[in-house]
């Protein structure tokens, strides 16, 4: 866990452990590339993972809604004015059954109309009545029976009628009251078979293409913790939210126990198509500014390359990879912004032509230990403005020219820069004249 350090031939840190092999013909494989030094790595917290295949867990999550069956509503309407006498259902919320009373009425319209036909009826089976005044009273009855027949009450000619219930369900709606007066057409109640009901859930635009009528989904809701209702998608509706850029699908559930009620918040989980196998990076790997989608590859060493990549589906935790990174490559996952902001910082910079930086300078005095591939290792005196005691340690070198001709145990005094955590460079040494090589 020491500081970088390389060298022209194998040998052991001080730990014992192998120095890893770089060969020359790899310095062409990381164009681009962003060296970051083991001190830096180990600040910043930097992990990496493999590209593997697998099979993505590509399970979409989506808000959705409890809401009546629309095909399951009725309103009660009649078709003549009149005055409520006696209700018999008047609480909203109550359960009622097909043919159950709801309500007696009075109406002047279906007296009058009955006794019109009472009247064509007596005529008609009056036998003193010459022939056209039967004929007329024939048409007169035909004509009263229809006008019953137009009002719903065909075959009943008493004033006061008594409304049914059409179906099954839940009153949702009343607005009759017991003495008041309605006109016809006006919808006295409202009611729903709760027996079945939709969960409308909306889908993100870059999902629809993942969900189709008759696929199965997993329903929950927050009333009944820990149970999973299966359903199926019954429709996609033709169009689109633009402000939440999301289409709403149709679920439609069971619910003869009654357990979803409409307006309850249901989270639905759709899992189109079957899973396959496919090359799978993590999520946390990816890139993304609206321009472009890169991962960070790990090249060894310290290395890491930008690597442009294109996504196909993605996972909760994993993403789909068509093109860009090949099955085993090492990528990135945490810390991985920091490096790519550096990246395109060098890019940049590069672009830019080579921009003259300021770093921290030093100067002490020391001995010279040795010199490997582009560093040096040097004995030195204490350092007070960097609360460093003298100790030999290993520093980088700004031109290897710089310790040509020097000795091993060769007193001199130097000049280093302080580039960041864990790089010290060498842009200054020289003999101590006077002095003599040795310890």
């Amino acid at each position: 866990m020491g500081l970088p350090d390389t060298s022209p031939v194998p040998k052991k840190d001080s730990m014992g452990m192998d120095y890893i092999p770089v060969y020359a013909d790899e310095a062409n494989d990381d164009a681009g590339a962003v060296r970051v030094s083991a001190a830096r790595m180990q600040t910043l917290g930097v992990r990496t993972a493999t590209v593997a295949r697998g099979t993505l867990d590509a399970v979409l999550r989506a808000s959705g809604r409890v809401e009546i069956d629309e095909r399951a509503q009725v309103v009660v309407a009649p078709r003549f004015e009149g005055w409520i006498e006696r209700l018999h259902v008047s609480a909203v919320g109550d359960v009622v059954r097909r043919g159950q009373p709801l309500l007696t009425a009075w109406s002047p319209a279906l007296q009058s109309a009955g006794d019109e036909v009472r009247i064509a009826e007596r005529l008609v089976t009056d036998s003193a009545a010459d022939p056209e005044a039967r004929a007329a009273a024939v048409r007169l009855a035909e004509a009263a029976r229809a006008r019953l027949a137009s009002l719903q009450v065909a075959g009943q000619a008493a004033p006061r009628q008594t409304l049914h219930a059409p179906v099954d369900g839940i009153v949702l709606e009343r607005t009759a009251t017991q003495g008041a007066r309605f006109m016809a057409g006006e919808a006295l109640f409202r009611i729903a078979d709760l027996s079945r009901v939709w969960v409308i859930a909306d889908v993100f635009e870059r999902d629809l293409g993942r969900v189709q009528v008759g696929d199965r989904v997993a329903v929950s809701v927050d009333a009944l913790p820990g149970q999973r209702l299966e359903g199926r998608i019954g429709y996609v509706y033709p169009t689109l939210d633009a402000g939440t850029r999301s289409t709403p699908v149709r679920i439609e559930l069971d619910n003869r126990a009654g357990l979803l009620r409409p307006g309850m918040f249901a989270t639905v989980d759709l899992a189109p198509g079957a899973a396959r196998e496919r090359l799978l990076l993590p999520a946390s790997a990816l890139i993304e500014d609206g321009e472009r989608q890169v991962v960070l590859r790990a090249l060894g060493e310290g290395r890491f390359q930008p690597q442009p990549v294109r996504i196909g589906d993605r996972g909760r935790e994993q993403v789909e990879v068509l093109e860009g990174v090949a099955e085993g490559d090492r990528v990135v996952v945490s810390a991985n912004f920091l490096i790519d902001s550096e990246s395109q910082l060098r890019a940049a910079l590069a672009g830019m032509g080579d921009a003259p930086q300021d770093y921290p300078s030093h100067d002490t005095r020391g001995v010279f230990e040795e010199a490997f591939e582009d560093g040096v290792s040097l004995s030195h005196e204490a350092i007070p403005a960097l609360g460093w005691p003298a100790m030999t340690m290993d520093f980088g070198l700004a031109d290897p020219g710089l310790v040509e001709g020097l000795q091993p145990g060769t007193p001199v005094r130097f000049s280093f820069e302080d580039r960041g955590p864990g790089e010290y460079v060498v842009t200054r040494i020289e003999q101590v004249e006077g002095e003599h090589a040795g310890h």
